[in-house]
């Protein structure tokens, strides 16, 4: 399968996009539409790999605070195990007479211990008990100053939350069609200087090897300095497109996928954003147009509906359509029309 392309940037650029060319030829896909990258790194030192910090960082808020949790049980659990090893007498106060019991005393002293605030009724004897609960004070203080710092930095890392549509569409555009998608801000912050960029790869073969190939998609504008409402995005399927004349089962032999990579500006942070996601065949409904989801308060007030957001119409693709314009009779004097009268010009309607 060959494609027409005209790059509007150097094809050097988009050679493969730091993906490769061969290897991920034979990929599911590229970029999930969480937008990670479809990839899995194998054979490092698990140490050299391991970085706590950006794990956590990362990680969703629920998972966050079930680490914050389980971390705060076990380390009491431990100093809780270190207290009865030594033996309960070394500490003041306990009223439990069962192992269990007397295991929960040390343990509910040691959640005192760790956050400082020693209620008094249960207390340090002698110099081991003493010790571990000077290093389990000492461990909380640094525990919790941690936890204070990932907070932080969770709640203050700059990041884009954009709702991208579920399906992007081929739509019938202006006597052609188009590749379509929709984005719109998730949170209520304000972005500006919206940009857009569009990639196709797809898959073929060269000397019998098969190569995944990158095209710049054009887009009928890549950028918007509001993102209030929506954003559809469209790439136009004219001459140029490397889309011209492709059918579903190109698109699905060749494992086309679009690629989507956004950037804002984000005035709560002052700081630049990101988001992406990709689009692969499967995922793209053709002949359809997104469905209307703007309305007018009684006050003046454009509402989005974005329960609709990504409801999509199918649409009837006419076989047959009809075009008038002008034509001088001079420049056809080989059609032979018949002409009761003599005229310089007339219109002619065409239907095929």
């Amino acid at each position: 399968m060959k494609l027409k392309s005209k790059p509007s940037l150097p094809e050097d650029e988009f050679k493969d996009l730091g993906f490769g060319t061969k290897i991920s030829a034979q990929s599911k896909r590229l970029i999930n539409k969480d937008g990670s990258f479809n990839v899995e790194r194998r054979g490092l030192p698990f140490l050299e790999s391991l970085s706590f910090y950006h794990w956590l960082l990362e990680m969703s808020w629920l998972k966050f605070n079930g680490v914050v949790l389980l971390a705060y049980v076990v380390i009491n659990l431990i100093f809780a195990s270190l207290y009865m090893l030594i033996g309960v007498e070394h500490l003041g106060g306990i009223t439990g007479t069962t192992l269990l019991e007397k295991f929960l005393d040390a343990f509910f002293f040691s959640g005192q211990t760790i956050t400082t605030v020693g209620y008094g009724v249960i207390h340090p004897i002698g110099f081991w008990a003493s010790f571990i609960s000077l290093i389990e004070s000492m461990a909380g203080l640094l525990g919790f100053a941690l936890a204070t710092g990932l907070l932080y930095g969770r709640f203050s890392r700059p990041n884009a939350k954009l709702f991208y549509s579920k399906n992007a569409i081929i739509a019938p555009y202006h006597g052609m069609t188009a590749f379509e998608f929709k984005i719109a801000n998730a949170r209520k912050n304000q972005l500006i200087e919206v940009e857009a960029q569009v990639m196709l790869t797809m898959k073929e073969s060269s000397n019998g090897k098969a190569l995944r190939k990158y095209y710049p998609l054009t887009l009928e504008r890549n950028r918007v300095n509001f993102l209030p409402l929506t954003w559809t995005i469209v790439h136009p399927i004219d001459e140029d497109s490397p889309l011209k004349d492709l059918t579903p089962d190109d698109l699905k032999e060749a494992k086309a996928e679009f690629l989507i990579l956004i950037k804002a500006y984000d005035e709560t942070f002052s700081q630049s954003v990101h988001s992406r996601t990709s689009y692969t065949i499967e995922e793209i409904t053709w002949n359809a147009r997104f469905s209307n989801i703007y309305n007018e308060s009684e006050k003046g007030i454009t509402i989005v509906e974005m329960s609709k957001f990504n409801e999509i119409e199918k649409v009837q693709v006419q076989g047959k359509f009809k075009i008038k314009f002008k034509i001088s009779l001079g420049q056809f004097t080989s059609l032979r029309f018949s002409v009761k009268q003599k005229i310089l010009t007339r219109r002619i309607k065409i239907s095929f």
